[in-house]
């Protein structure tokens, strides 16, 4: 179908990047995978963990030069002016030069993760884009939402906080170490102590603090889905006058969320302050033995000052490290989420080449259904043992209660899904043999809702292919009778209408449908139920545009109101999923059948 491809073609580029993973990814965890996307900037995080040591490095050696003009200048009583401005100078360098590779160091990971987390982005839009129908019937739109939306978001915290975390703090505490036992061993052995107990809070803390960050969340999905219902039946809610109840029920909700927020702030607050008190309590017992020391004369002060600076800096970093567990979880759960998603297979998927004389531009419109037989689920058949054929240029109507396998019919025929036994062909070659993309040119397909998009009139109408003219879009609303439809809008063709084209009525929606027909000139038209939702004005406007539009092309017409299918050359009545009676609108009045009974009906 052409509009789809126009579709295609404006929303992604689907060819497959260099990078993305073609083949089910092995990975022992989720990380492994996403080194596929971090290997080819490897020299771009070589260059950040190089800023980041230099800029690392430039922060812990402040302490040191005071601890040089301290022992070396200050306590021993030298005069020497020009040492302490040289290392005045080299203390502002120092600063200068964290500022700058922080700076550069922070810029450079975000454009590298922004760079993997677009890409998994793109790509994953791009591989939901090709899954098929079925897949659509097991996953909510939801669930996709959240994968292409927040997982995305999840992993770009991941190189936002966590692998920055990662690379600055665990970095800064290992030169921290270096430097407390270069300065005085006893004392950094006395430090080592208080590793055992920082490992003990964070242990005890992480999982405390998991739980209250998921019951947060779960709330905030709970609240966040009862808005967007609520929302979505606005009109239910005003017409039962149920503001009062869904306020009730929203503030509930909402009350439960802020204790689940206080209690996880509370948690952060309580973590963060006991680091606090284990650093004082560092620092008093590093004062008090380094004191003691320096009194003694076995100590020198500057190097006392260097320490309790780097006792100060060290916890900060582990602080840092603990709090990006949540993070980091999150990040590992959705890239495992992602790549469920990625592993998905189409059932639908095309051949490897276009059949031999497969001429997309010659297409006569022959449509068999070859003895086909379907079903969405096993041993619940929709389709049974289906014989039918369509000449080119036929009208074909078909009618049928709920159920009775016609949306099934023509979803076959796209190829949405494919069948389970026979075979559906067009001009004598089946459909499972025709790559998609011409099979969804050659057949314009109309639905009962049409969907429009954010954006114009004439976009809308060309679905934003820009080789269809603007004149073209013009003459196809003025075929079908919406152009003064359109005119009368604040800005006509060029109206920017909102997503589903909210302030259209069902039938200017459809006339617009039409239009798009007419634009892309497909082989074979398909009406599922396009009329169902028409009053009489628009529906006679509808039936005046197919009678054009379906001339010297083959239409089926799949109809609730009778008054649509009643020229047409064939009225199929399909009842559990085979065809029960056929012949003309005269022909099965006269037959008396189950068609005659909805004629009667429908007066």
């Amino acid at each position: 179908m052409r509009p789809a491809q126009a579709i295609h073609n404006w929303q992604m580029d689907q060819k497959t990047e260099p990078n993305m993973p073609e083949q089910k990814p092995q990975y022992v965890s989720a990380f492994r995978t996403l080194l596929r996307y971090i290997r080819p900037h490897l020299v771009s995080f070589g260059l950040v963990f190089l800023f980041t040591v230099i800029a690392i490095l430039s922060d812990l050696l402040q302490p040191y030069l005071m601890k040089i003009a301290i022992d070396d200048n200050l306590i021993v009583g030298h005069n020497d002016y020009r040492g302490l401005l040289l290392i005045c100078a080299a203390y502002f360098a120092l600063s200068a030069t964290s500022f700058l590779f922080t700076y550069l160091q922070n810029n450079l990971l975000q454009r590298v993760g922004q760079s993997i987390v677009g890409l998994i982005r793109k790509q994953l839009f791009s591989h939901i884009l090709r899954q098929s129908m079925r897949y659509f019937d097991r996953m909510s739109s939801g669930s996709l939402i959240t994968h292409i939306s927040s997982d995305t978001e999840a992993l770009n915290q991941f190189f936002n906080q966590v692998l920055l975390s990662l690379f600055r703090d665990g970095l800064t505490l290992i030169l921290i170490v270096v430097l407390m036992f270069h300065l005085n061993v006893q004392l950094a052995l006395y430090c080592l102590v208080l590793l055992p107990i920082i490992m003990i809070i964070a242990i005890a803390f992480r999982s405390f603090m998991r739980t209250t960050y998921q019951l947060a969340r779960t709330r905030l999905s709970r609240m966040v889905a009862f808005v967007a219902e609520n929302l979505a039946g606005m009109n239910l809610v005003q017409a039962f006058h149920q503001q009062r109840q869904q306020e009730q029920h929203f503030n509930e909700r909402n009350g439960l969320y802020f204790q689940a927020n206080i209690r996880e702030i509370r948690t952060n607050v309580l973590f963060g302050r006991t680091f606090d008190v284990l650093s004082n309590l560092s620092i008093a017992f590093v004062t008090w033995a380094g004191g003691k020391a320096v009194l003694n004369e076995n100590l020198e002060f500057g190097v006392l000052y260097a320490f309790i600076t780097y006792i100060r800096q060290f916890f900060q970093p582990i602080n840092t490290i603990t709090q990006q567990w949540n993070t980091l979880q999150s990040a590992t759960v959705a890239i495992s989420r992602i790549w469920t998603v990625f592993d998905s297979e189409p059932d639908v998927r095309d051949p490897k080449k276009a059949p031999s004389g497969w001429d997309e531009e010659n297409i006569r419109g022959r449509i068999e259904f070859d003895r086909i037989s379907f079903a969405y689920e096993p041993d619940v058949p929709v389709i049974r043992h289906l014989q039918l054929t369509i000449e080119p240029g036929e009208m074909i109507g078909v009618v049928g209660t709920t159920g009775a396998g016609k949306s099934s019919l023509i979803s076959l025929l796209c190829r949405f899904y494919d069948v389970q036994e026979g075979a559906v062909r067009i001009d004598g070659v089946d459909v499972r043999h025709i790559p998609q993309a011409s099979l969804h040119r050659i057949i314009g397909l109309v639905q009962q809702d049409p969907y429009l998009y954010s954006g114009s009139i004439i976009d809308n109408v060309r679905l934003f292919d820009d080789s269809v003219s603007r004149e073209e879009v013009i003459a196809a609303c003025e075929f079908v009778g919406a152009s003064t439809v359109i005119q009368k809008l604040a800005n006509g063709y060029d109206t920017k209408l909102s997503e589903r084209g909210s302030g259209l009525s069902s039938g200017e929606r459809q006339l617009i449908s039409f239009a798009r027909i007419i634009v892309f000139k497909p082989k074979v038209l398909i009406l599922d139920e396009a009329s169902a939702n028409l009053d009489s004005q628009t529906e006679q406007l509808i039936q005046n545009a197919l009678h054009a539009v379906s001339r010297n092309r083959t239409t089926i017409v799949i109809a609730h109101r009778l008054s649509t299918i009643q020229q047409a050359d064939r009225i199929l009545v399909m009842s559990k999923g085979e065809i029960a009676e056929e012949g003309t609108h005269e022909q099965l009045i006269e037959a008396g059948g189950h068609y005659s009974q909805l004629y009667e009906n429908s007066k």
